[in-house]
C-alpha cells in the first residue's frame, strides 16, 4: 500500500497543480476579457456620427471578431487534440495580446476593426481550457466541474467590468491595455507553469483537413443524435444572450444615460450572482433536478430577463427594471450552459474532447457573428425593444427543445431512486452508459 501511495503521489501532485493553474488562468483570462465590456461603446463613439451608427458599429466589430473565431475554432480544437492543450492556449493568448494592443492604439474605426480581427483569428483559448478541464475530470463529475469553472468565470466577471469601469475613469483607453496585459500574463503562466493534460497515447494520430472546416465539424456533430438536440439548444439560448451582451451597454447609455462605471458595476453584480449560482447552488441542484432540470430553470430565468429588457426599451425605462433583467438573464445563463457543456462532453470519447469543445466554440462564434449584427439592425431600424422580444421567443423554443432532447442526467441518476435498490440504480446507469456508447460508435461509423 505504501508503494502504491508513493507511486500515485506525483500524479496527484501534478493534477492538483494543473487545477490550481487552470483556476488562475481562467480567472485572469475572464478578468482581462470582461474589463473592456463597459467601455466598448464609448471607445467606438469617438469614430461615429449618430447613436444609431454606434449600435451598428459595435455590432459589426463583435461580428467580425466572432466570424474569425468561427472559422478557426475547429482548427484550434483539432490542434489541441493532436498536439496538446498547452500550445494552443499559449498561441491564443499571445494573439489576444496583440489584438487588444492594436485596438487600444486605435486612431480610426478601421484600426479597431483590425484589432478585433487579430484577436478573432487566434481565439482558441477557451475551448482548449474547457477540454483541459475535461481531460483531468472523471466524466461523471464534469457538469459539477464545469459549474465550478463557471463560478470562476463569475468571479472574473465580477472583477473585470468593475475594474474596467474604474480604469475608464482614469482614461477611457486604459481598460483595453489592461486586457492586453492580462492576456500576456496568461500566456506566460501557461508556457512556464501549466502542465500538459492530454497524454500522448490519448491524442489523435492525425489531423484530417476536411474535419477542421467549421461546416464539416458541424455536420459531423449534428448527425449524432446524442449531440443534435443540445447543440440546437445552444443556438437558441446563445443568440439572445449574445444580443444582450452586445447591446446591453448601448441600451443603458441610450435609455438611462448610464456611464461606463455604472454599467461596469452592474456587470460585476452579475458576476457575483454567477458565483453564488454556479459555485454553490448548482452543486445542490444537480443531484435534485439533474442536468436537464438545471438547464430548463436557467433558461426560464433568461426568459424573465429578456422580458424585463423589452419593457425597459419600450414602455418602462426604469433602472430597477434594467437591473432585474440583467441579473435574471445573466444568472440563468451560467448554470444552463455549464450543464449543457457537461452533458455534451460526456457524449464523446477522450480523444474528441478538444473537437467537441471546438464545435461548441465555433457554434458560439457563429452566433457571435449573427447576433450582434441582428441586434444592431433591429435596435436601429425596428425598435430598441426588438432584439429582446425576439430573444424571448427563442428561449421559449429552447425550453421545448431541452425538454425533448435525448440525453440522460448523470448527476440525477447517481442519487438512489425511492423504492429501488442501489444495485438496480447502478445497473440502470450501466445500461444507459452502454446505450450511449453504442450510439456514439454507430454515428461515428
Amino acid at each position: 500500500m505504501a508503494a502504491e501511495h508513493t507511486a500515485s503521489s506525483p500524479a496527484n501532485n501534478t493534477q492538483h497543480r494543473a487545477w490550481a493553474m487552470l483556476i488562475s488562468i481562467t480567472m485572469l483570462n475572464v478578468i482581462g476579457m470582461t474589463s473592456v465590456l463597459p467601455v466598448l461603446p464609448f471607445l467606438v463613439q469617438r469614430y461615429v456620427d449618430t447613436p444609431d451608427h454606434l449600435a451598428v458599429w459595435v455590432g459589426v466589430l463583435e461580428a467580425v471578431n466572432a466570424l474569425c473565431a468561427f472559422i478557426v475554432a475547429p482548427l484550434f480544437g483539432g490542434l489541441s487534440d493532436r498536439f496538446g492543450r498547452r500550445p494552443v492556449i499559449v498561441i491564443a493568448t499571445l494573439g489576444a495580446t496583440l489584438g487588444f494592443l492594436t485596438f487600444g492604439i486605435g486612431g480610426s474605426i478601421w484600426v479597431l476593426l483590425a484589432g478585433r480581427i487579430i484577436q478573432g483569428i487566434t481565439a482558441g483559448d477557451m475551448p482548449a481550457l474547457f477540454a483541459y478541464a475535461a481531460d483531468i475530470t472523471p466524466p461523471k463529475d464534469r457538469a459539477k466541474r464545469f459549474g465550478l469553472l463557471g463560478a470562476l468565470n463569475g468571479i472574473g466577471f465580477m472583477i473585470g467590468p468593475a475594474l474596467g469601469g474604474l480604469l475608464a475613469a482614469v482614461h477611457i483607453d486604459l481598460p483595453v491595455f489592461f486586457t492586453a496585459a492580462m492576456a500576456f500574463i496568461v500566456a506566460t503562466l501557461s508556457f512556464f507553469f501549466l502542465p500538459e493534460s492530454l497524454k500522448p497515447e490519448s491524442r489523435t494520430s492525425k489531423l484530417e483537413v476536411t474535419q477542421l472546416h467549421p461546416f464539416s465539424a458541424f455536420k459531423k456533430a449534428f448527425v449524432r443524435p446524442q449531440l443534435r438536440g443540445l447543440l440546437v439548444a445552444v443556438i437558441l439560448v446563445g443568440i439572445p444572450f449574445s444580443m444582450f451582451v452586445n447591446n446591453f451597454s448601448v441600451l443603458a447609455l441610450d435609455e438611462l444615460a448610464w456611464t461606463a462605471t455604472s454599467i461596469g458595476l452592474l456587470t460585476s453584480c452579475i458576476g457575483v450572482l454567477d458565483i453564488v449560482l454556479q459555485g454553490g447552488l448548482m452543486q445542490l441542484l444537480l443531484p435534485r433536478l439533474g442536468e436537464r432540470g438545471v438547464m430548463i430553470a436557467g433558461v426560464i430565468a433568461q426568459a424573465v430577463g429578456l422580458l424585463a429588457f423589452a419593457l425597459v426599451a419600450s414602455v418602462l425605462a426604469q433602472p430597477w427594471l434594467l437591473i432585474i433583467g440583467a441579473l435574471t438573464l445573466g444568472g440563468g445563463q451560467g448554470p444552463a450552459t455549464a450543464a449543457m457543456d457537461g452533458v455534451l462532453s460526456q457524449q464523446v470519447g477522450e480523444d474528441e474532447q478538444g473537437w467537441v469543445a471546438g464545435v461548441i466554440q465555433s457554434l458560439n462564434s457563429g452566433i457571435g457573428v449573427i447576433a450582434p449584427l441582428l441586434a444592431g439592425f433591429l435596435y436601429a431600424t425596428v425598435a430598441h425593444s426588438a432584439p429582446y422580444w425576439l430573444g424571448f421567443g427563442l428561449v421559449i423554443l429552447a425550453i421545448i427543445v431541452i425538454s425533448k432532447a435525448p440525453f440522460a442526467s448523470p448527476s440525477l441518476r447517481r442519487s438512489r431512486i425511492p423504492g429501488t435498490s442501489a444495485t438496480a440504480t447502478t445497473a440502470a446507469t450501466s445500461a444507459e452508459a452502454a446505450a450511449a456508447t453504442a450510439a456514439h460508435e454507430g454515428s461515428a461509423e
